[in-house]
């Protein structure tokens, strides 16, 4: 998505470690601009203006202009380097963006609504893919994909084919990748456990194994009348 904002960047005519660590002592970073058949340029950028596009709505896919050597041209961060342990940007390459042109770009997925599947079904709403890859015109790249996933229950899903696309928007992925979908809650479609039959009527209330036993207590008795004889 395009955006109303200007990054001021300046020449770099020297590389290297040792000019990178200025850059940054003077609150620089060094960065890249190239792309649209134009040779690459060094440049050095505010990282706090880089950091605020990459903590904006649109993300790394906001188009915003690049003013350099008195000229204004359309860009889009597409690499970025953090400090792992300061957390500090420390580099970023910016891409020339033709408004002509088609981009290939990662949209990602918000849904919105009670779903069926957790207010009906007592099941679980799972967000399985949460980017869908397009391609479309740069003036056209959307903000995100918002789903309303009120009639997905226990079993519905959303795909990919199902998100509506406007102007120039194709899709690049798999019609049938699954986007949402509902699901029930482990163990709880499980049935409880059977209850024991009842037995059959006029059969002996007692089980076998008893019957067993009866004829070894009536033993002793027939052993008793063998003796007197």
């Amino acid at each position: 998505m395009r955006k109303d904002i200007t990054v001021a960047a300046e020449p770099r005519p020297l590389r290297g470690k040792n000019e990178a660590r200025r850059l940054r002592a003077r609150g620089m970073i060094p960065a890249i601009v190239y792309g649209s058949r134009k040779d690459a340029v060094a440049v050095s950028v505010n990282p706090k203006e880089i950091i605020r596009i990459l903590h904006g709505s649109t993300g790394h896919n906001t188009i915003f202009n690049v003013a350099m050597n008195g000229e204004t041209t359309p860009a889009m961060i597409v690499d970025w380097q953090f400090d792992p342990i300061k957390e500090t940007l420390l580099h970023v390459d910016l891409k020339r963006i033709d408004l002509t042109q088609r981009l290939q770009v990662h949209i990602p997925v918000t849904t919105y609504g009670d779903s069926k599947a957790v207010k009906v079904d007592g099941g679980l709403l799972e967000v399985v893919t949460r980017e869908l890859f397009i391609e479309c015109l740069p003036d056209e790249i959307p903000e995100h994909f918002a789903l309303d996933v009120t009639q997905v229950g226990v079993g519905d899903s959303i795909r990919a084919a199902d998100v509506p696309l406007t102007g120039s928007m194709t899709l690049l992925m798999p019609a049938d990748t699954v986007v949402v979908h509902g699901v029930a809650i482990r163990g709880a479609a499980e049935a409880a456990p059977a209850a024991p039959e009842a037995a059959p009527a006029g059969a002996p209330a007692e089980p076998e194994v008893v019957k067993k036993g009866k004829k070894e207590e009536e033993a002793p008795a027939e052993e008793g009348k063998g003796k007197k004889k």
